[in-house]
């Protein structure tokens, strides 16, 4: 996917987060069925119990799933500061794809700091499901490059929770 704003204010701030191509992509395979992973990931209940880096609590998320549907969730650090993440579904194929932006970290006129497009897939793997976070970054303004630096470790510790959820869920 191609990032739709290259000026070299995005093209600085990318560089400097270790994200110089503007695109971070992630895989896990999980251990349980796709329909069942595609649900996590599209059902506002499970998705405020996985949202976001380790320690952080998601106490709002409301999701319209359908092209065109409003995404907000409301991540919360351990010490209750809230960052809102605000986005738009493009694309759902169920359980196959899920195509959303997001924009975080917005200033009191409501300009985020980052965009991204989120492409993420689903794949069967006999009964386990291969899933790939492909996050491309459309715009970044400076002072985004510390959130952006931590978006690869961000969403590997969002995937350690979907794990943790499938497991309860399948227990």
């Amino acid at each position: 996917m191609t990032r739709t704003n290259s000026d070299s204010a995005t093209t600085s701030v990318l560089s400097q987060a270790g994200i110089p191509n503007g695109e971070v992509t992630i895989t896990r395979i999980f251990d349980a069925p796709r329909d069942l992973v595609f649900r996590v990931w599209t059902d506002p209940r499970h998705v405020a119990r996985w949202w976001g880096p380790t320690w952080f609590t998601n106490p709002l998320c409301e999701m319209d799933v359908r092209p065109g549907g409003a995404i907000l969730i409301h991540m919360a650090d351990p010490d209750g500061v809230v960052y809102p993440m605000k986005g738009m579904f493009r694309e759902i194929v169920e359980p196959e794809r899920l195509v959303f932006t997001s924009s975080a970290f917005h200033d009191e006129d409501g300009t985020p700091l980052f965009e991204a497009v989120n492409t993420i897939t689903f794949q069967e793997e006999g009964s386990k499901t291969k899933v790939t976070v492909q996050a491309v970054i459309i715009n970044a303004k400076p002072g985004a490059e510390g959130p952006l630096s931590g978006m690869e470790e961000g969403w590997n510790q969002s995937f350690g929770k979907v794990a943790d959820l499938l497991a309860e869920i399948r227990a």
